[in-house]
């Protein structure tokens, strides 16, 4: 274990001995790390201490909670809504150091590649910073650089984070309940995505030419040849965040097609094409002087599979319908269901909040209805899957982003006017999937009579047989045969035991310890083949459960 992994272990102590005990985890029983804290704090002063720490710990953990904040069904509102105000400002790295890694990566020297490159950084993240440059041919760009070694930050951190994890799944009920492990694999590959800016060069071609039907729309585009996995070159983009222009700012601009387009263009990214950007808050949208929006920061993106996306637009539908008890349906048929789920109660709860959601009419926000059933299947046992929860906090941002510039959009209106070509899109297939149906279809004709004779003449001559594996019948006469083996060996030392107490009262001229010499042996036989039986049972019980659980203790 490097220092590097013992620093980060006493951080991490800290963190838990200050937060180990709180609501961070609801409903959990953190029984192992139930330590003596400091004075309780409130719920929101508690979040908010907690999203500091992990401020402090660096890009790894920010990232971290960054990612926690989408997930509304294993945290109380008030963490989710402290992680999401989460900065990733740090003080900028100096200008040498860019230099450095810029001319490594690009193998050539800033002025050959650049005619004008700015030291000053227009933002500076603790992944990396951006600067403002011009190209040779006069093309304006920014430049994103990587900070030097945050890669090797984040790996050994994802390594103490992964023993930490296998602990905790293994050895604690919270741990089995929401599955640490699988959470942090999530993470793992996103954070991964945002250190190659290479996937950030293609997430930007790919929701270009998404957007490119959508003419008030503007993604940034990358140029290639200069684009490695620690530089991006991209478009540079002159505007003003969404997020700083007032009342008296939007007077002039006309922003319902604006709105209506951005809200069209992710329901169809996310619902058709399958592909969700995870992060557009407001900050992350830049109005154009000439009256387009611009979509940055697509580094943190997700796809979201054919199955979770028709579960979302049926969701859709039965809240804009006010359907509660098929929104409840569709929700306990996608989740995962631990102990202790109440069907009915959560069935009743969802309509309720549906019901309740809809009564608001045409102002019912559907990312905050979202947000608010995934967090309810977490107070019920059930967890949804965790793109559902992420496409909620998409939509709710964006939300946010359209009341802000418009406030009389309505989401739910726009939503009922895009399923219908929503629905139509979930139904089409693509080329390769009409050959591979058609494949498929050819192969079924062609085999079917062959198959039909056979059952027919199975029937026919009494031979036929259904095969139902409801139980693994091989496991089954497995644990049949060593409870049989450990009952025979019970009774035998039983009865040795016994037989011992009855020859105890035979007078022998043999003795032992003044006791008849049969009757000791008898004993001493006894007592040794239970302490064997005992020592079988648990090295036969160990060998299974890591047979079952191959995850072991963590290496040191």
């Amino acid at each position: 274990m490097t220092i590097l992994d013992d620093n980060r272990y006493v951080a991490l102590a800290r963190l838990v001995r200050r937060h180990g005990r709180s609501d961070l985890l609801a409903g959990a029983h953190l029984d192992e790390f139930d330590i003596d804290d400091e004075t309780p704090l409130g719920d929101a002063e508690r979040a908010e201490a907690f999203a500091a720490d992990l401020e402090r710990m660096g890009p790894t953990f920010i990232k971290l909670g960054q990612l926690l904040s989408t997930r509304f069904d294993l945290l109380p509102s008030s963490y989710t809504t402290a992680l999401e105000r989460l900065q990733d400002e740090v003080d900028p790295i100096d200008f040498e150091t860019v230099r450095e890694v810029v001319e490594t990566e690009l193998g050539a020297t800033i002025k050959e590649r650049f005619s004008d490159f700015d030291p000053e950084p227009l933002a500076a993240a603790s992944l990396g910073q951006v600067h403002r440059a011009v190209l040779r041919n006069g093309r304006e760009v920014v430049v994103k650089v990587q900070r030097p070694h945050v890669r090797e930050t984040v790996r050994e951190d994802m390594k103490v984070l992964g023993r930490l994890a296998r602990v905790a799944d293994k050895r604690t009920e919270a741990g089995r309940s929401f599955g640490f492990g699988r959470l942090l694999d999530q993470f793992r590959r996103s954070l991964a995505g945002e250190l190659d800016y290479r996937r950030e060069a293609r997430n930007l071609v790919t929701f270009g030419e998404l957007t490119a039907a959508y003419d008030l729309l503007l993604v940034p585009q990358p140029v290639p040849a200069y684009t490695t996995s620690k530089v991006l070159v991209m478009d540079y983009v002159e505007g003003r965040k969404v997020t700083d222009i007032g009342r008296l700012g939007l007077v002039d601009v006309d922003a319902r097609p604006i709105v209506e387009q951005l809200f069209s263009a992710y329901l169809h990214m996310i619902l058709d094409a399958g592909i969700l950007h995870a992060d557009p808050h407001p900050g992350n949208l830049l109005l154009t002087d000439d009256g387009r929006l611009a979509l940055l920061d697509l580094g943190m993106t997700a796809s979201v599979p054919p199955r979770v996306q028709h579960d979302i637009i049926k969701l859709l539908l039965a809240i804009s319908d006010g359907d509660g008890e098929e929104a409840a349906s569709i929700l306990a048929s996608a989740g995962h269901r631990l102990d202790g789920f109440d069907a009915a109660a959560f069935r009743d709860d969802v309509a309720h909040l549906v019901s309740e959601a809809v009564a608001s009419g045409a102002d019912v926000e559907v990312g905050a209805v979202l947000v608010d059933l995934s967090r309810l299947s977490g107070s019920h046992g059930l967890r949804p899957p965790a793109e559902m929860s992420m496409v909620g906090k998409a939509l709710l941002n964006l939300d946010r982003a359209t009341s802000h510039l418009d406030p009389g959009f309505a989401p739910a209106e726009a939503i009922r006017e895009n399923v219908s070509s929503i629905f139509t899109a979930g139904l089409t297939m693509s080329p390769g999937g009409i050959v591979a149906a058609a494949i498929e279809s050819r192969t079924f004709a062609a085999e079917l009579p062959k198959r039909a004779n056979r059952i027919m003449d199975a029937l026919a001559e009494g031979e036929f047989r259904v095969k139902v594996d409801a139980v693994d019948e091989e496991r089954l006469h497995t644990v049949l045969q060593r409870v049989a083996n450990r009952l025979t060996l019970g009774i035998i030392i039983a009865a040795t035991i016994l037989g011992a107490a009855l020859t105890m009262r035979v007078p022998s001229e043999w003795t032992l310890l003044g006791y008849p010499g049969l009757a000791m042996l008898l004993f001493l036989f006894a007592v040794c083949a239970g302490v064997a039986l005992a020592v079988w049972i648990v090295m036969t019980d160990r060998k299974v459960a890591r047979t079952e659980h191959p995850t072991g203790p963590p290496r040191t």
